[in-house]
């Protein structure tokens, strides 16, 4: 099953409804009694929450898929997007090669990176990624599977560590190249506001009995960039959900962006910065879409 949050006409964003993609129509959850109102609550209904989820559908009115307008499944998080850097080899190659990391000499990290984005940082499908707020002009892109937590807790076993994914998205993790490196540490150049583009929908994990079969693609222009499968990452999804937790409580609607493959624009000689007037198009098996022009 695949949930949105999306508007219709010229309802405002903040009045965002929640709804069921179902081909090229959308079901309304948002007058039904009892239906939950955001992603967040979807995440906390349990165990059962696909099939609860599934049965509201059913006896939801739908309305065409292209008439409306999807947002971030999460437009303001309840807390800072949990990221991961150099997750995937080829990428942890390429970064340590361009010169841009200046955060360990280690090419292959030992155990995961893991930084923050703030809830100001995530912006919608369609959405404009600000390049114009990194004075360095240095914009990059990340294309990466995030994973949404359902069921949370401390201490998670990596054993047991799927069973506490709701289900996942698409983030792409934009970054200032050059305040990444000055700063010694990603937080500010990865936190700029409008710099983690979201959606279009969280595909329930019912639907991915096994995400390292998933497919990451990212286009810049129209232009192939990445091309990926999940089982590629240096530390799995469950390794990545125990690691936080034995430190930091997870709770549900949390959301851990996985790391993104080789082929950023650092990547090249000379580096492909993104400016005004790219599209970023990154694409996941099952989950859609997400597209965003770069002013």
């Amino acid at each position: 099953m695949k949930l949105a949050i999306f508007t219709q006409g010229h309802e405002p964003a903040a009045q965002g409804r929640l709804g069921v993609i179902q081909g090229d129509r959308i079901a309304d959850l948002s007058g039904l009694e009892g239906a939950p109102a955001t992603m967040a609550a979807c995440c906390a209904l349990g165990a059962d929450a696909a099939a609860r989820l599934a049965g509201m559908a059913e006896a939801a009115p739908t309305l065409p898929l292209a008439d409306v307008t999807l947002h971030a499944p999460f437009p303001r998080p309840a807390r800072n997007v949990f990221c991961v850097g150099k997750n995937y080899h080829e990428h942890a190659k390429e970064f340590a090669q361009s010169g841009f990391d200046a955060s360990t000499k280690d090419v292959v990290p030992e155990a995961p990176v893991v930084f923050t984005k703030p809830p100001s940082a995530v912006i919608g499908p369609g959405e404009t990624i600000p390049g114009h707020l990194d004075p360095t002009k240095s914009v990059d892109y990340e294309g990466e599977l995030a994973v949404v937590i359902g069921k949370g807790g401390r201490g998670i076993a990596a054993a047991d560590a799927l069973g506490h994914v709701f289900g996942y998205t698409i983030v792409n993790d934009v970054t200032s190249r050059q305040l990444q490196h000055k700063h010694r540490q990603w937080v500010l150049g990865k936190g700029i506001d409008g710099f983690c583009p979201m959606g279009p929908a969280v595909l329930t994990a019912d639907e991915v009995p096994d995400p390292r079969t998933l497919r990451l693609r990212t286009w810049v222009n129209g232009e192939l960039r990445q091309d990926a499968t999940v089982a590629d990452l240096i530390f799995d999804i469950p390794t990545l959900i125990s690691t936080i937790s034995a430190y930091i409580t997870l709770e549900p609607g949390d959301i851990i962006a996985t790391g993104t493959p080789v082929g950023v624009g650092i990547g090249f000689n000379p580096p492909k910065f993104l400016v005004a007037g790219d599209l970023v198009r990154i694409e996941i098996d099952g989950i859609g879409v997400l597209e965003n022009p770069v002013g």
